[in-house]
């Protein structure tokens, strides 16, 4: 477990905040499920969802990312549960019904939702306030997208979530996984994020992968996933999503356009622009020289997001 301190500062005095993890009661997912949205990047669905009587269970959260993927939150109540065999049971369930899952996207988010959801990586998060060794180790075994998040209050106003271990298996072995090719609209085939890239020029392949190795140095806990249309990198949320195009990237961060100076060719405003993936700034890296001045705007989004 990492050792975490959190201080007070008052003028000359310095104050040592305990954190306590306490049990994983109702009203720890009640607070979850309230800022689900701030907290996770998730939009909430239903809480204490039932699978029915065949499956014979209840999700503890069910909502769907800022990706587009479908989440499903357990919340480990004691040391010893072993909530992450039951949250993949659920994530099986889920993959069996699609359709069900559809349904309840469309009637709570639209029908644009609904048809935009990303089978391509479902993801299992599970909160606590600690994990075993085993609980990490297993983690690491998996073939889905799981997430042990682990929780500490300080005080009644400061709340400290924490990214322990995720499972970040190649996309090709992912359940749900599209293939090569995916129909977006009927009549319509698309080239995944994946194949644009494969197909692009040896430059652009180039500033991709100082992109990401400039991105994952960042922090152990960065995960790179690869979605339909684009690339996410993200620790518990977004912070930088990436669009290949043909002698470009576009890179989408959680930064203010308000907040800088545009340039154009280089900075754009697209909160009221339809883009792939999440940000309200849009910088173009189209050279070494770009993507120099682009990172200081990417540690941003990081440390805001």
């Amino acid at each position: 477990m990492a050792d975490i301190k959190l201080f007070r500062l008052d003028g000359d005095k310095v104050q040592e905040l305990q954190g306590h993890p306490g049990a994983v009661e109702k009203s720890v997912q009640t607070l979850m499920e309230r800022h689900l949205e701030s907290l996770l990047g998730v939009k909430l669905l239903a809480s204490e969802y039932s699978t029915g009587k065949t499956h014979g269970g209840r999700i503890d959260t069910l909502g769907i990312d800022e990706n587009g993927c479908p989440v499903i939150i357990e919340y480990k109540r004691t040391i010893d549960e072993n909530v992450t065999s039951q949250g993949l049971y659920y994530l099986e369930w889920l993959l069996d019904h699609k359709g069900e899952f559809k349904l309840l996207v469309m009637g709570s988010l639209g029908q644009e939702v609904a048809d935009g959801i990303e089978w391509l990586g479902p993801r299992l998060l599970c909160i606590a306030g600690d994990f075993t060794k085993y609980d990490t180790s297993a983690v690491q075994q998996m073939k889905h997208n799981v997430e042990l998040i682990r929780y500490r209050r300080y005080g009644d106003d400061l709340l400290l979530l924490e990214l322990v271990n995720a499972s970040t298996p190649p996309v090709e072995t992912l359940p749900g996984h599209l293939g090569p090719k995916t129909p977006v609209k009927t009549g319509t085939v698309y080239p995944t994020a994946t194949e644009v890239l494969q197909k692009a020029d040896a430059r652009i392949k180039e500033l991709f992968e100082s992109l990401k190795t400039f991105i994952l140095a960042r922090g152990d806990d960065i995960q790179f996933k690869p979605m339909r249309s684009y690339f996410a990198f993200r620790r518990i949320r977004n912070f930088a999503c990436v669009d290949v195009r043909s002698h470009r990237l576009l890179v989408f961060v959680k930064v203010s356009p308000d907040s800088i100076t545009l340039e154009p060719g280089f900075t754009r405003d697209v909160r009221e622009i339809g883009h792939f993936g999440t940000g309200d700034l849009e910088i173009t890296i189209a050279s070494p020289g770009d993507l120099e001045r682009a990172k200081p705007l990417i540690i941003k989004s990081d440390e805001v997001s």
